[in-house]
């Protein structure tokens, strides 16, 4: 895992300053404090930098990127890792190939002049953004991976186009200037993101299972993005039949071979555990792979409604991992919500994003770089309250009315912790959504449902730009139809889910972001492609059956998990809301103080002090239901976090900061 940047100029005569390249290397290098390079082709307009984190091929000097082809056709800068090489490696040394290094990313230079940028993704297993320019084509592709699990962005700023790992790299480039957008500021309050967008005036993510190809042409770079793989769940008709047994075996082999895939480094690997069937799962497999003892972080709570440290505990006394329990309080989670929002560069609707950055700093710590996780678990089996919702709901056409109710009576009573978060208090339909996926999907309601909350939060002027805005069209609008066209109301939730909360949340500020702030990988087993491929073709009856989330799941584990795990409902992993906790709410205030004062929203211009005093007023009403309260604590975060992030990315000089960072590390050109 590691860091990329890069500038592509339209003219190639037009030079690329060497420190600025170094420099948008320095910015990150908490994603790879193992070293750092730098590369130009000479009148071709291009460079690459690179931060590296070595966790294969150790060697410095021959690990340093950004490589190389062999005739100086290609340039590449890689971050992620690319399982299965060694088989490639070897097939590609059969037909005369000869490489240089022991790293994994080597194989782009010999597949690509092959076979093409759309024949080489192919071949890719993992997670993965690399940056690739071929002097021949004119060409720069920026890729990533299937499932958005390693960040890319890019923008164009006059005729330059500027990319990197972190939004931060970008702001590095003195000619991006940092600036909301009203639709971004909408967004950033409500938690869910229109896929492939940010925050930021003319700032992009490459889309997961994308590949932008910007290539230059009559002095002018022509910008292209294509889609090379989506889950393609089948068409209800087209569904193969598929016993349950079939579905068992096959979930445990494909699950198999991706964590022992995972478990290939040239470091030690641990894992995370939580107290769900996801981290155990992981872990339980990766013990019978090593045949020994795997190192087991996990996060404990102070609040024992949120804790899975019990059950974790039970878990790795089964599989005979050494565990490794950090709990955590209020004056932890708070106390870091700044410095994590540097990281994540988004806002954050739950602390949980401050635990997993103290987490992974603990991790890396205790010496280690590498843990597996259990993130996309829920995703593909069919894990959340708001899947449940929807398949009784919307799946399960031949139940009488009112037993449909029935089960919706029994849902809400064993998910009422999380309403208000992970499931809307109330019903939220959405036109455009309705349109396009047939309903409204239980994942975005909660979401949605603060949008009425939004324009009154909203400076005048950031009201008006946005007083025609509909966030669940914009969302709908991002959406691929023909995948959703045909499709069961299970797989569509699964599928919107993935496009909006697993990528935007689950993969940024819940994984890759807080992971890599303290330059340590984590690998989600979970989102190997192929696993995936099997798994939207099992027949939703047996993802969610009865009352059962992840039935499959459980039964292909049931010989690893402790009893009490395999009986219980999915217990989702999040910090607890301020509101529960006396210590917590006072630091949650304390930071209110600091950035939504009136001085410091007047300063910013983003917000309404009296809107935002009416929220406060609103939550703290004895009215007001613990559901709403939930709600509104998770406003309240996003009102601090976009004042913080105009603190860390407009007031601040990112360029000066960069340079000062890559002087202090000795960085230079």
């Amino acid at each position: 895992m590691c860091g990329i940047a890069g500038i592509l100029n339209a003219n190639p005569e037009t030079p690329i300053d060497p420190q600025l390249l170094v420099n948008m290397a320095a910015i990150q290098y908490h994603r790879g404090p193992d070293g750092f390079g730098h590369k130009q082709f000479p009148d071709h307009g291009i460079g690459f930098s690179h931060a590296r984190l070595s966790i294969i091929d150790l060697n410095e000097d021959r690990g340093r990127q950004p490589f190389t082809s062999q005739d100086e056709n290609l340039l590449l800068a890689h971050n992620g890792e690319f399982y299965d090489y060694q088989r490639i490696r070897a097939r590609l040394t059969a037909q005369d190939a000869r490489f240089k290094t022991k790293s994994d990313s080597e194989i782009i230079l010999h597949l690509f002049p092959r076979l093409g940028i759309d024949e080489t993704v192919k071949h890719l297993r993992g997670e993965f953004a690399f940056s690739l320019y071929s002097k021949e084509e004119e060409c720069l592709y920026l890729v990533r991976d299937r499932f958005g699990i390693k960040p890319l962005y890019w923008t164009q700023v006059g005729d330059s186009v500027i990319f990197g790992s972190e939004l931060k790299v970008l702001f590095t480039h003195p000619d991006v200037k940092p600036e909301f957008t009203a639709e971004g500021l909408y967004h950033q309050l409500i938690q869910t993101m229109v896929p492939g967008t940010t925050a930021f005036k003319n700032v992009h993510q490459v889309k997961p299972g994308h590949i932008v190809r910007i290539k230059r042409k009559n002095g002018k770079l022509e910008i292209e993005e294509s889609k090379y793989w989506d889950l393609n769940f089948p068409r209800e008709m087209e569904r193969a039949e598929m016993s349950e047994e079939e579905a068992i075996s096959r979930t445990r082999e494909e699950l198999l071979n991706a964590v022992a895939l995972r478990l290939e480094a040239d470091v030690p690997v641990g894992s995370y555990l939580s107290g769900g069937i996801d981290s155990c799962a992981i872990i339980g497999l990766a013990s019978a792979c090593r045949q020994g003892p795997v190192r087991a972080f996990t996060i404990g709570f102070d609040d024992a409604k949120y804790d899975e440290s019990p059950i974790a505990s039970q878990m790795a006394e089964r599989c005979g991992a050494e565990q490794d329990i950090m709990r955590l309080s209020g004056n932890e989670l708070y106390g870091h919500f700044e410095e994590t929002l540097w990281h994540t560069e988004r806002t954050i609707y739950n602390t949980l994003a401050v635990a997993k950055l103290l987490m992974s700093r603990h991790v890396r710590d205790s010496n280690y770089k590498v843990v597996m996780t259990g993130e996309g678990s829920d995703e593909l089996f069919g894990g959340y309250p708001a899947f449940r919702r929807d398949m009784f709901l919307h799946g399960l056409d031949s139940l009488p009315a009112d037993e449909k109710a029935n089960w919706q009576s029994l849902l809400n009573e064993s998910n009422a912790l999380f309403t208000g978060a992970m499931l809307s208090e109330k019903q939220i339909d959405d036109p455009a959504l309705h349109f396009t996926v047939g309903f409204t999907p239980s994942c975005l309601q909660p979401w949605l449902a603060c949008a009425d909350l939004v324009p009154d939060l909203l400076s005048e002027q950031l009201r008006d730009e946005v007083k025609y805005y509909r966030p669940g069209a914009a969302i709908a609008d991002a959406l691929d139809v023909e995948q959703l066209q045909g499709r069961h109301a299970l797989d569509k939730a699964q599928y919107v889910w993935c496009k909006t909360m697993l990528e935007g949340q689950i993969l940024t500020w819940g994984g890759d972001r807080v992971d890599m702030a303290n330059s340590m990988e984590a690998r989600p087993a979970f989102l190997d492609h192929h696993l995936a491929e099997f798994a939207v073709q099992i027949p939703p009856q047996y993802r969610i059956k009865g009352r059962t989330e992840k039935y499959v799941l459980r039964e292909a584990m049931k010989g690893i998990l402790p009893e009490v795990l395999y009986k219980r409902e999915k217990f989702a992993f999040m910090a607890p809301p301020a509101h529960t906790d006396e210590v917590k709410w006072k630091q949650m205030k304390d930071l209110a103080d600091k950035h939504l004062s009136r001085e410091r929203i007047e300063a910013t211009g983003m917000l309404s002090y009296e809107g935002v005093s009416a929220l406060f007023a609103r939550h703290d009403d004895p009215e007001t239901s613990a559901a709403e309260q939930v709600q509104m604590d998770a406003v309240i975060n996003h009102l601090i976090g976009v004042q913080v992030l105009h603190q860390h990315f407009i007031e601040q000089d990112i360029p000066a900061l960069a340079k000062r960072r890559a002087d202090e590390l000795g960085w230079a050109a």
